[in-house]
């Protein structure tokens, strides 16, 4: 009879080893966890390289270069970490809520990663490897820091900077300040003007073009955002002096070749410096501020939209449209209403 009768739980499972001695255990210890490990590797699906085919088959051929370098962000930064030496079959809604528990920073972040991690779920169970997709609980629950607005320019911030313009050295420069400071343009909207898209028999920008930068200083040349974007909006006829027109075919700035975003910050530093204003010049202020001011002086929410190129008049107000108005106007506005005298 063998002197070693021991069980041992392996993945779930009770079993029993027998041995003359120690050593023969542990062989046959390391034997059944080998056997079992094999097992469960040939049923099962490692979430990492379940994730990674997905990435590469069903996300970075169908989508944009930068709408995948966010993808495989959050894959690489959080998934990964989390559930990459899991099996995606054993993965559930607990072991989700505790990544979103314990990921830092704001809302938005964990969106993007649930909005990632579910696809991959659902491709998972579309190939029948999972029957129920964890994410879709309703005990899940994510929350985290709201995503800081855009803070606008104050109308004095504005003017000096259109009062200061020929203060700024490099011709380039002031063209872009011009356009960017007193139109509602994405920055990528910028970098695709071309000479022929800037219009001034008509005084109209034609918008046709974005340019991205989506490994950060190599550029990508696509068409606009959507297709609300791409659109015609008015020239300021302030811009006129500072234009000075190359070949058709080129970028407004940068030629042949649009402008880096290094180039582009460098750019921001130098008109700062030579204008000595006392904030940074951010080029997404200058979208949020131009479409409060086009909404504030029209009150036309359908105006702005068309100005911003978005799909929806929401959207613009949600994200863009800021207000100018203060609490102690909006205080006199009431009393204003309901502090005339009753008729008659």
């Amino acid at each position: 009879m063998p002197k070693i009768n021991r069980t041992i739980m392996l993945n779930g499972r009770r079993l029993w080893i027998h041995a003359e001695n120690e050593q023969e255990y542990a062989e046959k210890l390391i034997k059944l966890y080998d056997e079992e490990t094999a097992s469960r590797r040939t049923d099962k699906h490692n979430f990492r390289e379940y994730a990674l085919m997905w990435y590469n088959v069903y996300a970075k051929p169908n989508i944009e270069t930068a709408t995948a370098e966010t993808y495989m962000r959050q894959i690489s930064l959080y998934l990964i970490p989390a559930f990459g030496d899991m099996d995606i079959e054993d993965i559930a809604t607990e072991d989700v809520q505790i990544l979103f528990n314990n990921m830092s920073g704001a809302k938005a972040t964990k969106a993007k990663t649930k909005m990632v991690l579910n696809m991959i779920f659902n491709t998972a169970v579309e190939d029948d490897i999972i029957k129920r997709n964890p994410l879709s609980s309703k005990r899940l629950k994510i929350t985290g820091k709201t995503s800081k607005t855009t803070k606008k320019y104050s109308v004095e911030q504005m003017r000096y900077l259109i009062q200061n313009l020929d203060r700024v050295k490099l011709p380039s420069d002031r063209t872009y300040l011009a356009i960017q400071a007193l139109h509602p343009l994405r920055l990528e909207e910028v970098l695709g003007l071309k000479w022929a898209d800037i219009d001034t028999e008509n005084m109209l920008l034609h918008i046709r073009r974005a340019v991205t930068h989506p490994t950060r200083n190599q550029p990508e040349i696509k068409a606009t955002k959507t297709e609300a974007s791409a659109r015609d909006i008015g020239l300021s006829k302030i811009v006129l002096k500072y234009l000075k027109p190359g070949d058709r075919d080129d970028f407004v700035f940068g030629g042949d070749r649009p402008l880096s975003y290094s180039q582009v910050r460098r750019m921001c530093n130098r008109i700062k410096k030579d204008t000595e204003f006392e904030d940074n010049i951010t080029p997404i202020r200058f979208r949020t501020t131009v479409l409060t001011d086009i909404y504030d002086q029209t009150h036309d929410i359908k105006q702005a939209q068309a100005a911003a190129g978005h799909t929806t008049s929401a959207m613009t107000l949600k994200y863009y449209v800021k207000g100018r108005t203060s609490q102690s106007e909006s205080a006199s506005v009431i009393e204003n209403v309901y502090c005339q005298p009753a008729a008659g």
